[in-house]
Order: structure tokens, then sequence, then C-alpha cells
């Protein structure tokens, strides 16, 4: 009797799981599909892009790579990117985590009113103050260099909020207490107490810093003059002939510029995980 009870609660359990591995299913293929289109897409010239739907692979990825090369020097952009990218994260990253442990875990005067007004700075967007910043670059004498877009990541105020969300949660006043008790001044007790508890928010902040920075467009563009200083994105929209845009070659070169953002997506993803999973074994 017992048995014949439990067929009917296995064969349920199993329809179950099946339907979650069809729906995980759907949904990763929903995610893949952009990135598919876009490998096949640059494997083709430009009438066939324009004109079809594009299914299969074609040949001419060498054909429009080699395009792509002599329109613009596409490694020095990656190599201006990484250089940027990877400056302003570490930048972002670290400002970001002194800002958000002290709004945490210190109490000094028009703290709250302070907070408050970084918060208030996500309501504006950025590109209000293009100008303004523009001719703030220029009497700083500033232009056509790397520190526009270096120090203004030292500020952001979503890496705060974070982090100082975090910190109220995930870092006990008693570490700290301890780390003063053994004689540690306040910069020892963030670098080796406070960095290493907050790495799964620092992760993902980073992730976040790493894409909009990789991918920023608009700054360099209005920055920058020297073609050679330029980053990925900006070559990327450069290329193009005297009367249309030279979709092949961008394909080409949207393909170089995802895949280290694929790679460092999954690197730091699994120290979220890591972190994560460690915070729950040590609770």
């Amino acid at each position: 009797m017992v048995r014949s009870e439990e067929k009917p609660f296995e064969l349920h359990l199993l329809l179950l799981k099946i339907i979650i591995y069809v729906g995980l299913i759907a949904i990763a293929l929903t995610c893949l599909l952009p990135f598919y289109s876009m490998l096949i897409t640059s494997t083709h010239t430009n009438s066939d892009i324009a004109r079809k739907l594009l299914i299969v692979p074609g040949n001419q990825f060498l054909v429009n790579y080699h395009r792509l090369t002599e329109t613009v020097n596409i490694w020095r952009g990656f190599g201006n990117t990484v250089f940027i990218t990877v400056t302003a994260t570490l930048i972002n990253v670290y400002f970001a985590a002194l800002a958000g442990y002290g709004f945490s875990k210190y109490n000094f005067r028009y703290k709250s009113v302070l907070f408050m007004m970084v918060l208030a700075t996500m309501m504006i967007p950025g590109q209000l103050g293009i100008i303004g910043f523009y001719k703030l670059m220029d009497v700083f004498h500033m232009l056509n260099t790397y520190y526009p877009l270096l120090l203004t990541s030292m500020y952001n105020a979503f890496g705060i909020f974070l982090v100082k969300q975090f910190a109220d949660t995930s870092v006990p006043s008693e570490i700290i207490e301890s780390g003063r008790i053994d004689g540690y001044g306040e910069m020892q007790i963030f670098h080796r107490i406070i960095l290493p508890l907050m790495s799964p928010a620092l992760a993902t902040l980073a992730i976040f810093a790493f894409i909009g920075k990789w991918n920023d467009f608009l700054v360099p563009m209005i920055i920058l003059f020297d073609g050679d200083m330029q980053t990925l994105p900006v070559m990327i929209a450069s290329v193009k002939s005297q009367f249309s845009s030279d979709f092949g070659a961008q394909y080409v070169g949207i393909v170089i510029s995802v895949i280290p953002i694929l790679v460092f997506f999954s690197f730091m993803s699994k120290r979220i995980i890591n972190g994560v999973a460690a915070g729950a074994v040590k609770g």
C-alpha cells in the first residue's frame, strides 16, 4: 500500500524536474541567442547582413577581420580599453569600499545627510553634466588624456550604497574592535580584515564597474581626440566607408570586445559564489 502511494509522488517529482529543466534550458537558449547571432553575423558579407536572416555561419570572418584592421588599429584600442577599464575598476572598487565602510561603521556629524546627498546623485543622469565636465577638464588641461576617465572612477554612488548595505549586515563591529585591541590602525583594519570580508560585494561591484567602463562610449569620444588613444567602442563605431557602415567589420570588432567581458564575468561570479558559500558555512 505504501509503495503504491509512493509511485504517484515519484512521478509527480519527476514531472516537476522535467518542467524545471525545460524552463532553464529555454531561458539559457534565450540568453545565448544574441551571442550566437553576433558570431554568425560576423562571418557574412555586408550585403547578406543587410538583406538576409542569418542562421548558419558564413566564410567571411577573416575577410571582415582584415578589413577591420585596415580601417582602425583595433588591437591598440583593445590595449587602451584594457588599461583604462582595469585601472578604473580597481580605483572604483577601492574607494567605494572605503567610503561605504566609513558610512557603515563610523559615526560623525551629518552622516545621514551626506549619505542622502550621495544617493541623490544617482537620480541625476550623467549626460546632463557632460558640457560642464568637458569645460572643467579643459580648465585642468586634461583633455586628450586618460585622467578624466580614471579620476571620475573614484566616485560611485551605487558602489558606496552597495558596500554600505553589505557592511551593515555582514561585517560585525566586534571584529573591528578586536582588531583595535590587537594594535591595528584603522587603515590596517580596513585592508587586512574588512576587504576580505566584503569580497562578495566587491566582486559584484567590480562586475558592474568593469562592464560599464569597458562599454563606455560617450566620455572617451568627447575627451580623447587622438585616434591611437581611443577605446574599443569608439573605434568600432568609426568603422565605416564613405557612404555606409561596414557591418561585417563592426561585428568582428564586437566579438573581440565581448570576449573579455565574458571572461571577467565568469571569473568574478565564482568569487561571489565562493564568498557567499564561505559566509554560509561560517554562519
